[in-house]
């Protein structure tokens, strides 16, 4: 990435995108909290299993050093013998060599978590190019990898040089003590310098952490262009979107139409507003909407109910209630019970009726309280 490109980049970056550079494998790492984490943790075992670790090894040099006749006449044992003592010396080791290795999952998991990803894992032929590798080399991460380095080396030498000047008498004379003194006094003089080093290289990772955490949110930050483009992704596309609404109406519309010749009732306005009622007795606990819509729509409920014969009553107040209230597949609201159950009446006075029976039934007044608004009051 050139200079010029990151220029541009001034938008801090969203969540999404740091979620995909983690899923990736890129987090922030400091190299400077590994190293002291595993020398820190390399250094406690030391001096936890360090006893153990002296005594088993007076009893390796012991049986090192004693002579076994019968390796003479069978050099073919030579090379067994020699892994079967290094097996012996590496033994009293492994907890110091575990300690280590377990360190090593201590500063990933204080940058950003413990993260497994393959993607990391797959080949990258940008990493190949002489010119990213030259960028690298000379660009602003690689000089502030220079001044880590030169302050560790500093921080590193000035400690070791403050040890040996410290213990510099105690040194000189190491060879007139006894080799047990000798080896306790060097065992303890290199614990201390070990941990002078943690602390000197804990030092730098406190003030290597934080600028590691920058560098990264610094890399990923995004142009207003990108932000937008992920919003929009985010969000969806607003033409995308009305189109799916689109498609939702239309397909709803469609089951309406489908639904209307199984209607036992059309309640109509008469002009703006149609819902198509359905009962089965038993089946249903109350009439359910299987149609509805205004203007338009509701002059095409009506011209299919027309056709399959399906019963239409004009009942404006009860038409407005239902369209403001009800929904589609769903039971009418329990408010509206007494004025449909009317309706439905009527409807099966109505297909019962023969002229030779008398009169032609009638809807009676209606009452569906403040539900039944004027027209110009009513949603459309």
């Amino acid at each position: 990435m050139s200079e010029s490109d990151q220029e541009d980049k001034t938008e801090q970056p969203s969540e999404k995108r740091l979620r995909d550079a983690r899923a990736k494998g890129d987090v922030p790492q400091s190299r400077e909290l590994a190293n002291v984490a595993v020398l820190g943790c390399a250094t406690v075992a030391l001096m936890v299993t360090g006893p153990g670790i002296g005594s088993a090894s007076q009893g390796w040099m012991r049986d090192a050093l004693r002579f076994d006749p019968t390796l003479i006449g069978e050099p073919d044992r030579l090379l067994g013998h020699a892994a079967t003592l290094m097996l012996k010396l590496m033994l009293p080791m492994l907890p110091l060599v575990l300690a280590a290795l377990a360190a090593c999952l201590i500063a990933p998991a204080i940058m950003g978590g413990l993260r497994f990803s393959n993607q990391a894992l797959q080949p990258d032929l940008k990493r190949l190019s002489p010119m990213a590798g030259l960028k690298r080399m000379y660009g602003k991460e690689s000089l502030a990898e220079l001044v880590r380095s030169l302050l560790r080396v500093v921080l590193l030498g000035g400690i070791g040089a403050f040890v040996v000047y410290r213990a510099f008498d105690r040194l000189i004379a190491m060879p007139k003590q006894s080799l047990e003194s000798s080896i306790a006094y060097g065992v303890d003089l290199a614990v201390f310098a070990l941990l002078a080093m943690v602390g000197a290289l804990g030092v730098l990772a406190a003030l290597d952490i934080p600028y590691q955490h920058w560098h990264w949110r610094n890399k990923l930050k995004m142009t207003k262009q990108e932000l937008r483009d992920e919003h929009k992704e985010l969000e969806g596309n607003p033409e995308v979107k009305a189109r799916v609404r689109q498609v939702a109406r239309e397909m709803s519309q469609r089951r309406m139409m489908d639904a209307v010749p199984t209607a036992d009732v059309v309640i109509t306005n008469p002009t703006h507003y149609a819902v198509a009622l359905k009962y089965e007795a038993g089946a249903m606990r109350a009439p359910k909407v299987v149609a509805m819509g205004v203007d338009e729509l509701a002059l095409r409920i009506r011209e299919l109910a027309g056709h399959h014969k399906v019963t239409l009553v004009e009942a404006p107040p009860l038409a407005r209630a239902l369209y403001r209230q009800a929904k589609v597949d769903q039971e009418i609201p329990v408010k509206l019970y007494a004025a449909v159950a009317q309706v439905l009446s009527y409807v099966y006075q109505l297909k019962r009726w023969h002229p030779a029976r008398g009169p032609m039934p009638e809807l009676n007044q209606l009452d569906v309280g403040r539900d039944g608004a004027p027209d110009s009051e009513a949603p459309r």
